[in-house]
């Protein structure tokens, strides 16, 4: 099993994105999330986890819902602790205005 460092991007979101989905049959660990304004305006940032399971299938957990975003602002909304995301478990993002997005993610552990 190799453990691989990675970072997930996506510039300019505006609508619901999938930032980053687990691989099949591997667990990650979410090390980072960070949210970054680039408006000229005050924007709302939601983030859920979606829990691909079979039992109980895409349940959704917000880890910030509606969050204020002021403009050149960054919302660290993973930092310090670890999120583990099973296979096909998924991390969205949605915004009001323009926001760049990036994970950092410890792949197959």
């Amino acid at each position: 099993m190799a453990n691989d460092f990675k970072n997930a991007h996506k510039q300019g979101v505006t609508t619901i994105t999938d930032v980053y989905i687990a691989p099949v049959d591997k667990t990650s660990i979410l090390l980072e999330l960070d949210v970054a304004n680039v408006t000229s305006g005050i924007v709302s940032v939601t983030v859920t986890v979606t829990d691909h399971d079979a039992s109980t299938p895409d349940t959704q957990t917000h880890l910030v819902k509606t969050a204020p975003l002021p403009t050149g602002g960054t919302l660290q909304v993973v930092s310090g602790q670890k999120l583990i995301l099973e296979a096909e478990d998924k991390v969205q993002v949605m915004t009001t205005g323009a926001c760049d997005v990036v994970a950092s993610v410890l792949e197959d552990v």
